[in-house]
Parts: structure tokens; C-alpha cells; sequence
């Protein structure tokens, strides 16, 4: 370095930024907003200015065909008050909730405690078991489960052999239902790898102590493996309801689109989904996609709040 290039004493160097200069924070901020601006273009684009144009078109008479025209409240008070076949969608929506979340939660933690326990061929299993999860969703492999549980189909002949005649689960409003939750049930790959993560975390010494003390396999298994696994479990709860609630794939592959037989399989979906692209009631299916929203953020609230009494957290003690 020569001596032109050392400062002369009490002569600020000019290519150091002065004390209190903000240009290079907001250079760098503004580098910032650069690289976020695809995701903040995408969700204003693609999620907010939808949202705000249905907010709107749920107070409006739509057709997708002619000008929105303003109706108020008129399409929630006929939802709530003159529409039955919502409220049986309603039905049939809380129905599943109750039948399939337990079913698919408690077949996933098995799987994982046993997946646990295993000493060979953990992987293997583990991806066997995941694949499910993976397929479930499209409508190749709904269409194939209603052609297990329909008439003369599979289960039928299975449960025929037995003495047991069903005439088919699809075709009985009894059994649809059922038929549509163990679809649901049979996709419990991505709870169980998150239980297998959430158990493979628990010390050992904890089920050590237990053993000291006398504990079967039972009590470590309340006194341990559920406290110690509550955060999981509660994650797994919030995540796997509202994923319910949104159900629709297997409602409509099941029932080819109709929600039958009498409105058993009508999830709230697949009517949202009559109401607004088949019968061509844009405002009304706006209404009730509100409507959903509003419902799941308050069951997620409520999850919430009641996770206080019974999720541990070890780096909080007891909530």
C-alpha cells in the first residue's frame, strides 16, 4: 500500500461508511426484499387477492357468467337456515372427523412403537408403511377402494365367505362413511414417521427408572412414552384435523361426485364444491368457504387451548 492510500490524520477514509450511515443497511434490506419478492408477489397474487375476491363474492349473487350481483347476508342466512343438505354435510363432515383422526393417529403410533422396537429392516418397513401416504390422495387409488368395498367387490366377498353379507359398503349409507374414513386411516405414513422421530427422542434413561420402580411395559408407556410424546401427538392432532376437514378426493371418487347413497358421504368439500362448479353458485360456495375457514380456525383454537392441560413440554415443566 502507498502512501496516498493511508487517510491523512482526522480525514475519514471514503470508502468506510460514516458513523449513523443507513445506506448499507437498507442496500442489504433492500437485497432482502429482492430474493423474498417472488414469495411475497406469489402470495399476494396467488393467495391474498383470491381470498379478498371471494370475501367479496360471498356477499354477492355469482354465476360465474354474468356481474356479481350484491346480496348482503343473504347467502349465509339461506346456508344456515334454508338449506338442509348443508347441515347434512355438516354432519357427514364431523362424522369422518370423529372416526377417521382417532383411527389414523392410533394406527400410526403403533406402527411407529413397533417400527421403534424392531432391530432389522427398520428402513424397509418404514418406507413399505409411507407409501401409502404417498398414493392415497389421488383419485387412481380412490377409485380402486371403491371398487374393494363395492358390491361383489373384495371386502364384500371376504366378509360373504364369513356369513357376513354386506351388499357392499359404498351402497349403504351405514357403511360409506366407514368406507371413506379407513381410506383416510390406511394413509397413516407421514403421522408415523413423525411419532417414530418424536419416540426415537425420549431418553432411555426415563423407561430405566421405570424399570428400577418396578413399571410394566403398560405404566412406561402412560408415564413415559405419552407425556414425553405429547408435543408430537398434539402436532400431529392439529395437523391431521384439519387436513380433514378438507377432505374431498375419496368423497367424490366414492360416491362419483354425488355424496350418496342419502348424503352419507356429502363431506363439506364435495357439496362446496356442487354448490359452486356444478350448479354454478359461486357466491353461495364463497359463503360456505368462509364459513369452513372460520370453523377449523376455531377448532384449532380450541385444540389450543385445552393442550395446555395435557401437553408436556420438558424444557417448561407442566403447562
Amino acid at each position: 500500500m502507498t502512501t496516498t492510500d493511508i487517510p491523512a490524520a482526522g480525514v475519514r477514509d471514503a470508502r468506510r461508511p460514516a458513523p449513523g450511515d443507513k445506506r448499507p443497511r437498507r442496500r442489504r434490506e433492500g437485497a432482502a426484499w429482492v430474493f423474498l419478492s417472488p414469495w411475497v408477489l406469489g402470495a399476494a397474487v396467488l393467495t391474498l387477492l383470491p381470498m379478498a375476491v371471494s370475501l367479496y363474492l360471498s356477499f354477492t349473487d355469482y354465476d360465474m357468467f354474468n356481474p356479481p350481483q350484491w346480496v348482503g347476508l343473504r347467502n349465509y342466512v339461506q346456508m344456515f337456515t334454508e338449506d338442509p343438505r348443508y347441515w347434512r354435510s355438516v354432519g357427514a363432515t364431523l362424522g369422518y372427523v370423529v372416526i377417521a383422526v382417532p383411527l389414523q393417529l392410533a394406527l400410526a403410533l403403533l406402527i411407529a412403537l413397533a417400527l421403534k422396537s424392531m432391530k432389522r429392516g427398520k428402513g424397509f418397513y418404514r418406507s413399505a408403511f409411507y407409501a401409502p401416504s404417498l398414493l392415497g390422495a389421488s383419485m387412481s387409488v380412490a377409485l380402486v377402494w371403491r371398487a374393494v368395498f363395492n358390491d361383489g367387490g373384495t371386502v364384500d366377498n371376504l366378509l360373504s365367505a364369513v356369513g357376513i353379507h354386506t351388499g357392499g359398503w359404498v351402497n349403504r349409507p351405514g357403511w360409506a362413511l366407514l368406507a371413506v374414513a379407513l381410506l383416510t386411516v390406511w394413509q397413516f405414513g407421514a403421522p408415523m414417521v413423525i411419532f417414530l422421530a418424536g419416540l426415537q427422542q425420549i431418553p432411555a434413561e426415563l423407561y430405566e427408572a421405570a424399570a428400577v420402580d418396578g413399571a410394566s411395559r403398560w405404566r412406561q408407556f402412560v408415564s413415559v412414552t405419552m407425556p414425553m410424546l405429547s408435543p408430537v401427538l398434539f402436532f400431529n392432532l392439529v395437523l391431521q384435523t384439519i387436513q380433514a376437514f378438507q377432505v374431498f378426493t375419496p368423497a367424490f371418487a366414492v360416491s362419483a361426485g354425488k355424496g350418496g347413497p342419502a348424503d352419507s358421504t356429502l363431506f363439506y368439500t364435495l357439496y362446496l364444491y356442487d354448490r359452486g362448479f356444478v350448479a354454478s353458485h359461486m357466491g353461495y360456495a364463497s359463503a360456505m368457504a368462509w364459513t369452513l375457514l372460520l370453523v377449523i380456525g376455531a377448532v384449532t383454537a380450541v385444540l389450543f387451548r385445552t393442550s395446555r392441560t395435557w401437553v408436556f413440554y420438558a424444557d417448561e415443566g407442566d403447562r
